[in-house]
């Protein structure tokens, strides 16, 4: 098999991987004859610890072979050094020979998107935005964890649509759309048997897979969930002007992650919000952020 590099991206809720050439040619495939491209369990080290993490990392290299001359990880939740270590182990351990670099996530969406400069705002299980300047200065906001932060993630936006059953709950009221929908899919008989659902299964991927039956509603024009969708684009927004503001308001703006990429609606509400006279600097990213880390890993080797 030819000499090759891979591109990881671990999201809140599954892990990507992509095999692909050196790229000497210029063509995205390399020389392999065609990228391999692997979907896996999630290996977020604080959702599923050093094991689990290790575990798909295992099943990836066997997957994927041997060859691999430079390994590239975008990492949700990779902000310290301590969790950089662990994770660049772990890829030294799997991957042996290999150079090796781990970054946060959002700097694999800026590569995906073919820019140097920039800013990206994320939005899938978690949220989060940073940016580079053209002068090499970097800022970012948010990206604190479920406990903490997130708003305007899935987990989020689904926390936000159990707080509104309860509310209707108390308030004497009969369920709404929302929480009528929420309670089917979750199979709970009131919002407080929701409650209980909530608080016995925390995970924050569990949850924020039922962000787009949210959204959907909120397209539909559902008043609870076209609140719950109009606070989720003020703290997206909030998140990149604050990057842009720091970095520069000419800056392009990119957006990512799956409540951004699959909910039109949504990721219109956002840009308005960040730039309402001039919203052309903005746009989707097209590609998968895990290409972006094949990128990244290239230039390990051609530097």
């Amino acid at each position: 098999m030819s000499p090759a590099v891979l591109g990881l991206h671990i999201g809140g809720s599954k892990t990507r991987a992509v095999r692909a050439g050196l790229d000497t040619s210029g063509n995205h495939d390399g020389e392999d004859g065609g990228a391999v491209e692997i979907t896996e369990a999630r290996a977020n080290l604080s959702s599923v610890g050093h094991q689990g993490a290790d575990a798909v990392l295992r099943r990836i290299a066997a997957a994927v072979g041997p060859g691999i001359s430079a390994v590239c990880m975008g990492a949700a939740g990779a902000d310290t050094p301590a969790s950089r270590a662990v994770l660049t182990a772990l890829l030294t351990e799997h991957f042996p020979g290999a150079v090796i670099d781990v970054v946060h996530d959002t700097r694999i969406v800026l590569a995906a998107a073919d820019l140097d400069a920039g800013a990206v705002v994320v939005a899938g299980t978690g949220s989060v935005a940073w940016g580079r300047s053209r002068d090499g200065r970097e800022a970012r906001a948010g990206g604190y964890g479920y406990l903490l932060g997130d708003e305007g993630g899935g987990y989020s936006v689904v926390r936000d649509s159990v707080r509104e059953a309860l509310r209707e709950y108390y308030a004497g009221l009969e369920p709404g759309p929302l929480v009528k929908a929420i309670m089917a899919a979750t199979a709970s008989a009131d919002a407080l048997q929701l409650m209980d659902f909530f608080y016995a299964r925390p995970e924050p991927d569990h949850w924020a897979g039922l962000a787009p039956l949210v959204l959907d509603l909120a397209a539909d024009g559902d008043p609870a969930a076209v609140r719950i969708q109009a606070e989720a684009a003020h703290s997206l927004a909030t998140l990149a002007r604050q990057v842009l503001g720091e970095l520069g308001l000419d800056l392009p703006l990119v957006m990512a992650g799956a409540l951004l990429v699959n909910q039109p609606q949504l990721a219109g509400a956002v840009a308005r919000k960040v730039a309402l006279d001039d919203p052309s600097g903005i746009r989707i990213l097209d590609e998968a952020p895990v290409h972006g880390a094949v990128k990244l890993a290239r230039r390990l080797i051609q530097s």
